[in-house]
C-alpha cells in the first residue's frame, strides 16, 4: 500500500473543522492531495485544503457525490449519513474507519453494549426511548438519583449530556432516545489513544489526565503523562487495546476513561478519529497523532509513540463575554515563555466556550509545565470586536 503515498492520492476527509486542518498539515508533508466536505466555506481546513466541496456531511448526496471524487475517504465527526458511506464502500471506495465501526459509536446506546457483550468495563446503564420513560423509572425506583442522561446520537463537546442529581432538576432531562447512567464518583479523567492498521499493528499514546470546564463538559486542560498508578495506566492501555482490536478497526480510536474512588478504571466513551486528547502529541511525541492516523489509513508502519518530554495541554476557549469577530490576547506574552507552542484554529467568529485553539507547553518536567500552563491561560484571553455579552 506505500505505492499510494504520491501526490495523486486523493485524500477526503468529512468536515472541515481544526481536526481536519491539523491532518492536512500532516498530509502535505507527503504531497497528498486532499479534499475537504463541510457546509461552511471559511472552516478551518477549506483554506489549507487542495479542493473545497461545500457539502452537509448528514445529506446522502452530499457525502454520496463527495466520495466519488477520492481515493481513501476518512472523517473528523460522528454525525455523517452512513447510508451514504455504506454505498461507497460497496461499491469499492476505501473509507477508514470503516463505515460499521461508525455506525456503532455514532449510538452511544449501542457503544454501551458493546462493551458489556465484550466484558470492556463501564457504568450500569439503561435505555429509554424518552424522558417520560426515565420519569416512570424513577417512580418506579428503578432508577436513582445521582445519574447521567446522554442523548444516544448526536451528543459532542458535552452537548446531549444532562446531570440529574436530585427530583429537583429533572427539568433538564433531554429529550430524544437516551441512555442514563450511575453517576460515578470520578477522582481523575483519562484517555488512550489507539492506533490500528489494516495489517493489525496496534500501538497506543501515552495515558493522558483530562480536566474539564466546570459545568461544561468540555476539556480545559490536558497533563501527558497522567498523574497515575502503574497498574492503572497499563489498565487503560490494554483495554484500549482490546477494543481496537475487538472492532477490527482501522485508523485512531480515542478512548476516555473514569478512575473512580475505588482506583478503577472504566470506559465512558470512545471516538473513532483524532482526538482533542491527542493534541498535544504534535510537539510532544515522536509521532503526531495526524500523522498516526494517516499511516494507519494508509496501511503504512505506525510510528513510534514515545513521548519526548513532557506536556501540559490548553484549550483556548472563546469568553463567555463575548461573541463575534475574533480579537485574541496575550499570544505575544504567551510566545515569550520557553516551551510555549500556540496553534489557533482560524475560526473568525468567537462564541462563549467556543474551541479557538489550543496551547502545548513543553517542559523537562510536569510541575514546571503545569506551572507555565496556568500562566498561559491567564495571559490568553478570546474576546471580540462586536458584542460583549
Amino acid at each position: 500500500m506505500e505505492k499510494l503515498v504520491i501526490s495523486n492520492l486523493k485524500l477526503g476527509i468529512i468536515a472541515g473543522g481544526q481536526l481536519a486542518k491539523m491532518l492536512i498539515q500532516e498530509a502535505s508533508k507527503w504531497d497528498l492531495t486532499t479534499f475537504v466536505l463541510d457546509e461552511e466555506e471559511n472552516c478551518p481546513a477549506g483554506g489549507i485544503a487542495s479542493f473545497f466541496v461545500k457539502g452537509n456531511p448528514s445529506d446522502y448526496h452530499s457525502v454520496y457525490r463527495f466520495g466519488k471524487m477520492v481515493d481513501v475517504l476518512t472523517f473528523e465527526i460522528e454525525n455523517i449519513n452512513i447510508d451514504a458511506l455504506k454505498q461507497l464502500k460497496s461499491e469499492g471506495l476505501r473509507i477508514s474507519p470503516d463505515p460499521e465501526i461508525l455506525e456503532l459509536i455514532q449510538d452511544k446506546g449501542l457503544q454501551k453494549e458493546f462493551y458489556l457483550k465484550n466484558n470492556i468495563p463501564t457504568s450500569p446503564f439503561k435505555l429509554f426511548t424518552n424522558s417520560s420513560e426515565i420519569n416512570i423509572s424513577i417512580d418506579n425506583h428503578e432508577t436513582s438519583f445521582p445519574f447521567v442522561q446522554k442523548l444516544k446520537k448526536g451528543g459532542y463537546d458535552g452537548k446531549g449530556v444532562a446531570v440529574i442529581n436530585n427530583k429537583s432538576e429533572l427539568h433538564k432531562l433531554l429529550q430524544g432516545e437516551s441512555i442514563v447512567e450511575d453517576k460515578i464518583e470520578i477522582t481523575k479523567e483519562i484517555s488512550v489513544i489507539a492506533a490500528r492498521n489494516l495489517k493489525g499493528e496496534i500501538k497506543c499514546y501515552p495515558v493522558v489526565e483530562m480536566i474539564f470546564v466546570p459545568n461544561a463538559n468540555l476539556l480545559d486542560k490536558l497533563i501527558c503523562p497522567a498523574t497515575i498508578t502503574h497498574e492503572q495506566n497499563g489498565k487503560a492501555i490494554q483495554i484500549a487495546t482490546s477494543i481496537i482490536e475487538e472492532l477490527n478497526m482501522t485508523g485512531l480510536l480515542a478512548v476516555e476513561f473514569f478512575i473512580d474512588r475505588n482506583g478503577d478504571v472504566i470506559v465512558n466513551e470512545s471516538a473513532p478519529r483524532p482526538h482533542n486528547s491527542g493534541h498535544h502529541t504534535i510537539e510532544s511525541v515522536i509521532t503526531s497523532q495526524f500523522e498516526q492516523h494517516l499511516r494507519a489509513i494508509l496501511n503504512l508502519p505506525l510510528g513510534s509513540t514515545r513521548l519526548k518530554m513532557p506536556a501540559v495541554m490548553v484549550n483556548i476557549l472563546g469568553s463567555e463575554s463575548f461573541e463575534g469577530a475574533v480579537r485574541y490576547e496575550g499570544l505575544t506574552e504567551s510566545m515569550a515563555i520557553e516551551g510555549v507552542k500556540i496553534h489557533l484554529y482560524g475560526k473568525k467568529i468567537t462564541r462563549p466556550l467556543r474551541k479557538m485553539g489550543h496551547v502545548t507547553i513543553l517542559s523537562s518536567d510536569l510541575e514546571s509545565a503545569l506551572i507555565k500552563a496556568d500562566k498561559v491561560k491567564q495571559l490568553i484571553k478570546v474576546k471580540s470586536w462586536d458584542k460583549k455579552l
